[in-house]
Formats: C-alpha cells, sequence, structure tokens
C-alpha cells in the first residue's frame, strides 16, 4: 500500500512543497507589513547558494542553513531600506532584487579555483525517522518518512499564524499594513516594523532556496530552484495572506509538479498526455494569481493589506 502512487504523489507533494512553505510564509509576513517583495526568488537562489556553499566547505548542515537565512535577511535588507527609506517603487526595487540574486547565485556558484558547480554537498537532511516506524501502513510514509525541516516548516507556519492573530506584536503589524498613518498615531514605529518583517520574511525565503540545495537537488547547478520564488509569491495570494492556508496551497503545487510523473506511470491513455503541458499547471495558476494583484478590489476581497506596495511618508499624517 505504501507503493501505492497516491502515496507516493503525497510524499513527494510535502518534500516539494517545503521550501514553497518556507517562502510563502515569509512573503505573507512582508505583505503583511504593506511590503511588496517581488525579489523572493533572488532571495531563495542566495539563500540556496550559501547555504550549498556552508555546507559543502564545513560539512554542517546546521551552519547551512544559518548561513542561507543570514543570506536571505541581508538581501531583503537591501529592498527594505529602498522601499521604506528611499521610497521607490516596491516593484522595481523586488525585480531588480531578483536579476540582482539571480546572477551573484550563478557568479558565487562558479567563482574560485574549486567551484561549486557541478559538485554534491558533502551532507543532506535525511529522514529524521527510520525502521519500522516508517513502514506502518499509509501513516509511516505521510507521518515519518519527511526529513526535519519539513516539519519544521510546518511548526513555522503555525508560529506565524499565531503571531500574527494572537499576539500584540503581531496585531501592530497587521495595523502597520492596513493603515499606516493610524499606527502610527497610536505609537508604532512604522519603520521598524516594516525593517524586522521584511528581514523576517528574507531569511525564510533564504531558508527555502537552501531546501532546494540540501535536500532536493543536493548538486550545484545554476538556478536550481526553478520558479519557486515566483510561486511563493502566487501562493501568497491563492492563501488569501494567511499562513496556515500557505501549507495547504504549497502542497497542492508540490502535488502538480508531482503529476506529470505519476501520469507517465499510469500508462494509457494518462501517459499520452504531454508532459510539457502539465508542467504548465503550476505556472499558469500562477500568473492567474498575479493578474488578480493587480486588481486592487479584487485582492481586497481575497484580504490583502490595504496598504500593500504603498510608500508611507510620515509627513502626510
Amino acid at each position: 500500500m505504501n507503493e501505492s502512487q497516491l502515496i507516493l504523489t503525497i510524499v513527494a507533494a510535502i518534500g516539494l512543497g517545503t521550501p514553497l512553505i518556507f517562502a510563502t510564509v515569509g512573503e505573507t509576513i512582508t505583505e503583511r507589513a504593506g511590503i511588496l517583495n517581488l525579489g523572493v526568488q533572488g532571495m531563495m537562489l542566495i539563500g540556496a547558494v550559501s547555504g550549498f556553499w556552508a555546507t559543502f566547505h564545513t560539512g554542517s548542515l546546521l551552519l547551512g542553513v544559518i548561513v542561507a537565512m543570514i543570506a536571505g535577511a541581508a538581501l531583503s535588507a537591501v529592498h527594505a531600506f529602498t522601499s521604506i527609506t528611499l521610497r521607490v517603487n516596491q516593484i522595481v526595487s523586488g525585480l531588480a532584487l531578483t536579476l540582482f540574486g539571480t546572477g551573484l547565485a550563478s557568479f558565487l556558484g562558479r567563482a574560485g579555483s574549486n567551484p561549486l558547480v557541478g559538485n554534491p554537498s558533502r551532507k543532506v537532511f535525511e529522514p529524521l525517522f527510520s525502521g519500522a516506524i516508517t513502514e506502518i501502513a499509509v501513516v509511516g510514509p505521510l507521518l515519518f518518512g519527511h526529513d526535519i525541516l519539513v516539519y519544521t516548516a510546518i511548526a513555522v507556519a503555525g508560529g506565524a499564524s499565531y503571531y500574527l492573530f494572537n499576539t500584540r506584536m503581531g496585531l501592530s503589524l497587521r495595523a502597520v499594513g492596513e493603515d499606516p498613518a493610524s499606527a502610527e498615531s497610536a505609537g508604532v514605529s512604522v519603520a521598524r516594523v516594516r525593517y524586522i518583517h521584511v528581514m523576517v520574511g528574507g531569511s525564510l525565503a533564504g531558508l527555502g532556496g537552501a531546501y532546494f540545495s540540501l535536500v532536493l537537488v543536493p548538486t550545484w547547478q545554476d538556478d536550481p530552484i526553478g520558479a519557486a520564488g515566483w510561486i511563493a509569491i502566487a501562493l501568497v495570494i491563492l492563501s488569501s495572506w494567511r499562513p496556515w492556508r500557505a501549507v495547504v496551497a504549497a502542497y497542492l503545487f508540490g502535488a502538480a509538479e508531482r503529476f506529470q510523473f505519476t501520469l507517465q506511470t499510469l500508462g494509457e491513455p494518462w501517459s499520452a498526455v504531454p508532459s510539457t503541458l502539465l508542467a504548465m499547471l503550476p505556472f499558469v495558476l500562477a500568473i492567474a494569481a498575479m493578474i488578480v494583484l493587480t486588481s486592487g478590489k479584487r485582492a481586497r476581497l481575497l484580504g490583502a493589506p490595504a496598504a500593500l506596495g504603498i510608500p508611507y511618508f510620515r509627513e502626510q499624517r
């Protein structure tokens, strides 16, 4: 039973969805502060190469994760500075961040006398549990056949949900995203709240990138994450800016990624469906979600913060 296509697809969906959970929750926190960051792709790539580099040279997975998160936070700090302090167009800043992150990750992967490209990671994350517990029918592979970051991603989503809706700081964060002028009138530092949460979002994006290079694709190559950063931005919308829903949305996208391979194993007539057509499904959904983002009224109905993407000028209170 554990070898059925359904079980294998769900297990694969959990693995493929894990980096999307990190990135989506991070972007949700960022957007809840009123900052739109389209640089998630670049931050994930920087996290991927930084985490791989640290693990490759030290053999420590923990250090690799920490370095990836720091790298993601550092790159997001650039976006925070341009968006919050300089008040430049957030879309332009985010796109520039993606271009910069993509180029820098490619450069770092090929730099030095012993470049990373083509080399496998010295260590990779292995399943946390082993033995008979993973052989239990259905429950074994679904609940116990995963590495520690899979469980961490779920914990991060749960913690972020609790933080947003059950803590005073979370209330301040949501207030800043909805009406920064009123929040500042109540004594909340808009700039501080936005800086902190943009960098938290960047660190989670970096962690999501590291999951690709240390678990899913543990051999360094240019652009190992595909379009995961863009998918994460779409998932923020599809999950209505709520972290717990991001878990479900990420696993659904993971299943969509796996679906093309599942159909190939079922024989005719399913195997006749072009795999390239099935591979388009996640991106079609991402494009549809981005269209929603460009429509203020529809985005508000889904729960988008009212001040999302709008620079805050304290002088205009």
